[in-house]
């Protein structure tokens, strides 16, 4: 992302679920408020995406990953979380229509930059900020993820879900691993789910080739793609930091729930939604 300036990427994650509202019926994530914080410019981005069929592809993997995590969190609400971290909130719109209210305080972590920009695009669309909801302003570059949360009322020893979404291939290894540890450190237990992608030499050529024409697409936004993992590795290092739960929904695991007729024919490597847990700490 350009200094100073918002997340196009944000911006286009947004108009992803936005467009499946319409082109698909919302037949994977519901989101009732995806086409409003878009504003006037909805209809142009469902149009947009309705002249681009190759976009279905990140369009559905947007959806899955959003309704993967919005299920994950119920059933983490139901094992005692009380907190929910967005990292990299951009215009996700969870907060403002949680089933939760108060019962699970929501901080939304950004750049500032963009997160000005997203007050200012709830604003225009008339959708209200929740009492349950707090900012908490991130520049990497000065500060640390414990000090804006902190900043923001953030109770470490409150069980935590932390969804990561669209965030990770951006970031560098060191960056993943300092956030990941911060996470497992929470005493009263955590949450995380993300989603990241094998290495493209193990993508099929079709899909190498959707990948690395995405890859730039990205990249002219100001915004590469410059981390990926081996499933093994990553899953050992999770484990290493405490993780006792793992799963990891790769293409065809992700097939075989949603599109159960095309699993078969879906290949191995590709995106994956990873949900880790670290029990609460003893004592």
């Amino acid at each position: 992302m350009q200094n100073g300036q918002p997340s196009r990427t944000a911006l286009a994650a947004a108009a992803h679920r936005a467009a499946h509202q319409v082109l698909e019926q919302a037949a994977i994530f519901y989101d009732p408020l995806a086409l409003r914080i878009l504003g006037a410019d909805a209809a142009a981005k469902v149009q947009e995406a309705a002249q681009e069929p190759p976009r279905i592809r990140m369009r559905i993997f947007i959806a899955v990953r959003s309704r993967l995590a919005e299920e994950a969190l119920a059933k983490a609400v139901n094992r005692g979380a009380r907190q929910l971290v967005v990292l990299g909130a951009g215009l996700d719109t969870y907060a403002y229509r949680s089933p939760f209210k108060n019962r699970v305080r929501i901080f939304e972590v950004d750049h500032p930059a963009t997160q000005t920009w997203k007050r200012d695009t709830l604003a225009a669309a008339s959708i209200p900020v929740p009492e349950w909801l707090s900012f908490a302003p991130v520049d990497f570059e000065r500060q640390t993820l414990a000090e804006g949360l902190a900043s923001a009322g953030f109770d470490p020893s409150q069980q935590t879900f932390f969804t990561w979404l669209g965030v990770v291939p951006y970031l560098t290894r060191e960056t993943i691993w300092s956030t990941l540890s911060f996470i497992s450190g929470i005493s009263a237990g955590s949450h995380v789910i993300f989603d990241y992608s094998d290495p493209p030499e193990k993508f099929t050529p079709k899909l190498r080739e959707y990948h690395e024409a995405r890859a730039a697409r990205v990249a002219e936004l100001g915004e590469s793609w410059i981390t990926h993992f081996e499933p093994a590795e990553l899953h050992l290092e999770l484990s290493n930091l405490g993780f006792a739960e793992i799963e990891d929904m790769g293409p065809r695991q992700i097939a075989a729930r949603f599109f159960p007729n095309r699993a078969a024919s879906v290949p191995d490597a590709g995106g994956h939604v990873l949900l880790a847990t670290r029990l609460p700490s003893a004592g």
